[in-house]
């Protein structure tokens, strides 16, 4: 072997001998980042997932201050009925000559306001109910979700039209009918979760330590679960709003004189071939807002995953 590298006859000056200097070993290649500090820094990187966000922000930026700019109040009636777009009136007049721009954003603020508060219904009561589910296992287990798949398997419009009939219309007896079974799917996923890291080293330190079972809950299990939760809220939104919008439109939501997204469209739908665009806005930020939290959503799975971590 010797002898083949000397045939060779290669030039030592040819060589650079390559090595570690000792203050090389003190430099940090990577900052240290906390999780939630890595996750916002790969959220950036998806231009997919930040436009999204910035289309959501402007959207409830201007369901606070659309009806302030908007040149007549939303219940107002005019004499300029069925008025396409124009400057006087931005998105045009109804068929009794109310302002659709004014109308439009004071719906979504309705719209919104009924996601968010349906998605935070749900992930309160569906993380507890399934923190509770997962954390004893056995009979309460068994016992918790059958009681779950009970519920699930009541059809949904039946539902929301028992709700409507005992306590009546309106925003909300819309979120109430909403919620009754829609926490069931949170509880089902905080479960699965759980079910999955109570056997960690550091449960079982917590519980031989005297912890008890609410405090193991609330402080050991449930904020692990959190990137998961954050990233299914993201989905349940447009769900309760898309829900709102369908209820609203065949009747049983948002009642006149308040009005909604899916209220405005219900009403346009039946002067949709003389004046398509009375409509064409509400459905437009209808699935603005659906597709940009779907999209979020995606983009923050990929970005709490520690998996995918680069």
């Amino acid at each position: 072997m010797a002898e083949n590298y000397k045939n060779l006859n290669l030039d030592k000056n040819k060589f650079k001998r390559i090595g570690a200097s000792k203050g090389e070993g003190e430099v940090i290649l990577r900052p240290s980042l906390t999780y939630w500090q890595d996750a916002w820094r790969r959220l950036k990187l998806n231009k997919v997932a930040i436009c999204s966000m910035i289309v959501l922000i402007l959207i409830i930026i201007m369901t606070v201050v659309g009806p302030w700019i908007a040149k007549y109040p939303f219940q107002s009636i005019s004499n300029d009925i069925n008025q396409g777009p124009s400057a006087e009136h931005w998105f045009g007049t109804d068929q009794i000559g109310r302002d659709i721009f004014s109308r439009v954003w004071v719906g979504g603020r309705v719209s919104i306001l009924i996601g968010l508060l349906g998605a935070l219904i749900d992930t309160v009561v569906g993380s507890i109910y399934g923190g509770i589910s997962g954390y004893f296992g056995g009979v309460v287990d068994d016992v918790m979700m059958r009681i779950v798949e009970i519920l699930v398997s009541i059809p949904y419009l039946v539902l929301v039209i028992l709700v409507s009939l005992i306590v009546g219309k309106g925003i909300g007896a819309l979120i109430l009918a909403m919620t009754l079974t829609g926490w069931c799917y949170m509880a089902r996923l905080v479960r699965g979760q759980l079910l999955q890291i109570k056997e960690q080293e550091y449960i079982l330190a917590a519980t031989a330590l005297g912890a008890s079972p609410a405090r193991v809950i609330g402080r050991h299990l449930i904020p692990n679960t959190l990137s998961i939760m954050i990233v299914a809220i993201t989905f349940d939104i447009p769900g309760f709003i898309f829900g709102e919008a369908f209820l609203s439109y065949i009747g049983l939501g948002v009642q006149s004189p308040n009005t909604s997204w899916g209220a405005l469209a219900s009403s346009a739908q039946q002067q949709l071939m003389f004046y398509p665009y009375q409509l064409f806005f509400p459905a437009l930020f209808i699935s603005l807002t659906m597709l940009s939290f779907q999209l979020l959503g995606d983009g923050l799975r990929d970005a709490l995953d520690p998996k995918l971590r680069t």
